[in-house]
């Protein structure tokens, strides 16, 4: 399996060296709001294997809806602007490996870039960039044919200006991921990140894999401000991916 994520979190695996990973994610949210235009997320994926575990991969994500020309904002890449495209380079290394214990811990570090929509708001210049740095630590239990896969971390985002990431936005946190094979074709997935912010959303979902080296991936994303109150924001999406290693 080498994916660099399960849906959103980094998973265990890196690609081989010398292999390409490619992946497209559609993300439609689900339900609409209850007024106003419904968000599309976009994201095309390429990770490249590199020597000693490593793994070098950019992603751009889009966001887009319906109408409106609001600037775009990280904090709330839903404003109702047209497109707000971003650019993420990234890092992974699996720096310790186990096979037969089936343990594997890996880091890395993202770069998350706006490609447009800056505004300055009160004298300060939004949609700027930061980095997210994690570790996580996987297990697999290794009972039976089918034994689970556990992953579990943190996460810290670092940014210099706080209108950036959202001003009340919590900045660090854990990921945790479960992986469950279910026959030799399809498992249950399941991953989280922690916190009220861009990252946090736990996602459900089923995992298969394909013919010719393929992986199709879909699930729900449930952002962790969902549920608040009764006005709480419609920050929930079907996630949908395909991924092919060549």
């Amino acid at each position: 399996m080498a994916q660099s994520t399960i849906f959103n979190i980094p998973s265990g695996d890196t690609v081989d060296k010398g292999k390409a990973y490619a992946e497209f994610d559609f993300l439609p949210q689900a339900p609409g709001p209850d007024a106003g235009a419904r968000s599309y997320l976009f994201n095309p994926r390429l990770v490249v294997g590199g020597p000693h575990d490593t793994e070098f991969g950019v992603n751009f994500p889009t966001y887009h809806t319906g109408g409106g020309n609001a600037f775009c904002s990280s904090a709330n890449p839903t404003n109702p602007s047209a497109t707000c495209a971003y650019i993420e380079p990234n890092f992974k290394w699996k720096f310790y490996k186990n096979d037969d214990q089936g343990l594997s811990f890996v880091t890395g570090a993202l770069l998350h870039q706006p490609l447009n929509g800056r505004a300055e708001i009160a004298g300060i210049q939004t949609n700027e960039t930061w980095g997210l740095f994690y570790g996580n630590f996987t297990k697999k239990v290794k009972t039976g044919d089918y034994g689970p896969r556990l992953s579990a971390g943190p996460y810290v985002v670092a940014d210099s200006n706080k209108v950036d990431f959202g001003p009340a936005a919590h900045r660090g946190g854990v990921i945790l991921g479960y992986e469950q094979p279910l026959s030799k074709k399809v498992s249950f997935v399941a991953d989280w990140y922690s916190g009220k912010n861009y990252y946090g959303y736990f996602t459900p979902g089923i995992s298969i894999t394909l013919p010719g080296s393929g992986l199709f991936n879909a699930g729900y994303s449930i952002g962790n401000d969902s549920w608040a109150n009764s006005n709480a924001t419609k920050n929930r999406y079907v996630f949908v991916y395909y991924g092919v290693t060549f």
